[in-house]
C-alpha cells in the first residue's frame, strides 16, 4: 500500500506540474470567447440539388420543378439562365404570383399609375380604355381578392439576338368582384361568391440588363 501511494501522490504531482506550465503559456478564460484564430472549415459536399446541365435536356433542379426538362421550354430557360446566371426561375414564378395579384386588384380598383408599372404600352392601352368606359358609365367597382389557387408555366421563348426572354404562366385567382351603378345598385357580381378566374399572362425581359422588372406583353384567357 505505501508503494502504490507514493507512486499516486508522484503522479499528482507531475499533473500538477502540466497544469501549471499550460496555465503560464495559454493564460486563463472567464466565460465564452470567440475563437482567437480562424476556424477550419470542414470541406463542403456538393449539393444534390446541385445544377448540372446536359445538351437536350436539362436537370437544372430550378428549372426541372416548375417544367418538363426535356421540353422546348425548359431549353429556353436555360438559355435565359446562360444569358443571366443570376436568373431563378422560381423566384421569378414567385414574383409572377405577387404580380398577378396586385394587377389584377390594380385593374378592378382603376388603379391606373399602378397599372402602368407593370404593363407593356399595348396592354396597357386595353386595361386603361376598360377602366375609363367602366367610369363614364358611374359604375365603381367593389372587389377583394382571396388567393391564387395556381400559378404554372406554359411556354417560354428566348431570342439570342435581342436577348429578350418571354415567359407564359397560367394563373388561377380568386376574388370577390362587384360592379354597382349610380344608384348604387349591383350590376354585376355577388359580394357573397368568390369568382375563379383563369388568365394566360405573358412576360418578357431583356435578360442581362439592368434593368430588373418584367412587363406583361400579352393576355389571355
Amino acid at each position: 500500500m505505501g508503494s502504490q501511494l507514493i507512486q499516486i501522490l508522484v503522479l499528482a504531482g507531475v499533473a500538477l506540474f502540466l497544469v501549471l506550465r499550460l496555465r503560464d503559456v495559454l493564460g486563463t478564460r472567464d466565460g465564452f470567447e470567440g475563437p482567437v484564430g480562424p476556424k477550419k472549415q470542414p470541406p463542403v459536399e456538393s449539393s444534390s440539388r446541385s445544377f448540372e446541365v446536359i445538351d437536350g435536356g436539362t436537370k437544372d433542379r430550378d428549372i426541372a420543378d416548375h417544367v418538363d426538362p426535356e421540353s422546348p421550354v425548359a431549353e429556353a430557360l436555360l438559355k435565359m439562365k446562360r444569358a443571366e446566371p443570376g436568373f431563378s426561375v422560381s423566384e421569378f414564378a414567385h414574383g409572377a404570383r405577387q404580380a398577378y395579384e396586385m394587377i389584377v386588384m390594380a385593374y378592378e380598383n382603376g388603379e391606373l399609375d399602378t397599372l402602368q408599372q407593370f404593363l407593356a404600352p399595348e396592354v396597357y392601352d386595353g386595361f386603361s380604355a376598360a377602366v375609363f368606359a367602366r367610369a363614364d358609365k358611374g359604375y365603381t367597382v367593389d372587389a377583394n381578392f382571396v388567393g391564387v389557387r395556381e400559378v404554372k408555366i406554359v411556354d417560354a421563348s428566348f431570342d439570342e439576338e435581342t436577348r429578350e426572354g418571354d415567359i407564359t404562366l397560367r394563373f388561377v385567382g380568386e376574388l370577390t368582384s362587384v360592379v354597382r351603378n349610380p344608384d348604387g345598385e349591383i350590376v354585376e357580381g355577388n359580394p357573397q361568391e368568390i369568382k375563379r378566374q383563369k388568365d394566360v399572362w405573358t412576360f418578357s425581359r431583356v435578360m442581362g440588363s439592368e434593368n430588373p422588372n418584367w412587363l406583361l406583353v400579352a393576355t389571355g384567357g
